[in-house]
């Protein structure tokens, strides 16, 4: 699938209906599951998801992952969009909230999140939700934001958390 995934056209940046916003997703997720069927590699799958849900969320500045990389750090992973911050350590932002707590973050105004981490000024909302390995661990978290308020919904939020799940089965082989 090196084209991409099939969708209709939509302009980067526009947040659309939340109707519209999860057709795109229920059109996208069997081909992004497709798209990385049968991979052990964890890095693959998240270029691989970081890419295809960028083309499925239009409304999104960034898609991509931040890895595990120590107990309590992360370092930013396969994305799309502008530079990333390089290091975020359990104790700091929205990612790092996911990642110490196992939840997803669903932040429809970060300037009033305590600790957001401005890696892009024009950030006004985000979505992460944590990847975990077999044993419940989690390894890296998928960090969606957005130049908008409110930018994703709780049913996109839930969408995405199914979708991670598939995509990392047990048979993901994690570096120790």
């Amino acid at each position: 699938m090196s084209e991409g995934i099939a969708l209709p056209p939509a302009v980067r940046g526009l947040l659309l209906p939340e109707a519209e916003r999860l057709a795109r997703f229920a059109a996208a997720a069997p081909q992004i599951l497709a798209a990385a069927a049968d991979e052990r590699d964890p890095i693959v799958v998240q270029a691989t998801l970081a890419s295809l849900l960028w083309e499925t969320f239009a409304q999104a500045s960034w898609v991509g992952f931040y890895r595990r990389v120590g107990p309590s750090m992360l370092a930013v992973g396969p994305y799309q969009g502008p530079m990333g911050c390089l290091r975020i350590a359990f104790d700091r932002g929205v990612c790092g909230a996911c990642a110490r707590t196992s939840t997803s973050q669903l932040v429809p105004d970060v300037r009033v999140f305590p600790g957001h981490i401005a890696c892009d000024d024009a950030t006004l909302s985000e979505l992460v939700v944590p990847v975990r390995d077999a044993k419940g661990q989690v390894q890296a978290v998928l960090d969606l934001d957005c130049r908008v308020l409110s930018g994703f919904s709780r049913a996109e939020a839930d969408r995405v958390e199914q979708l991670l799940a598939d995509a990392f089965p047990e048979s993901i082989v994690w570096s120790a």
